[in-house]
């Protein structure tokens, strides 16, 4: 059996006749605000035993903020493997040629001058993700 979380919820979804889109697609907002809810939900859980635990409790939220982060993206069509692997190239560029680091107080890894960002687009464009035209500067939006 696969441990995959990408494979696991997709095998739940299929399970119990959720929403499993296999490319990327904007869904009904009221969806889309369900499924922002539940992750809410899950990161609220995670806050409340992050400093007093147990740790098998923050390791239990966390892990559920993992499922239902991949469901919402399962939902959306989007291989969320691949985008975190672009938001991990993007971090890694965060180190200068010569390793170093530069950090906030708190510990917090810092964009450095070598950064670049992650092009979560072309990923999804690479998913078949068609995006919605945007109006532009000279028509009016709706």
């Amino acid at each position: 059996m696969s441990t995959s979380p990408a494979h696991l919820v997709r095998e739940f979804h299929r399970a119990f006749g959720l929403d499993a889109r296999s490319t990327p697609t904007e869904v009904d907002p009221e969806l889309a605000a369900h499924r922002g809810e539940l992750l809410a939900e899950e990161a609220a859980e995670v806050a409340e035993v992050a400093v007093d635990g147990p740790l098998d409790k923050l390791a239990h939220e966390l892990a559920d903020v993992v499922y239902v982060a991949y469901g919402t993206a399962l939902v959306h069509g989007i291989d969320l493997d691949q985008v975190i692997a672009e938001i991990h190239r993007a971090n890694m560029s965060k180190a200068g040629p010569d390793g170093q680091v530069a950090r906030r107080a708190d510990g917090k890894v810092l964009k450095g001058e070598h950064y670049r960002a992650p092009d979560v687009s072309s990923v999804l464009r690479g998913q078949g993700w068609i995006p919605a035209a945007q109006p532009s500067a000279s028509e009016p939006s709706a």
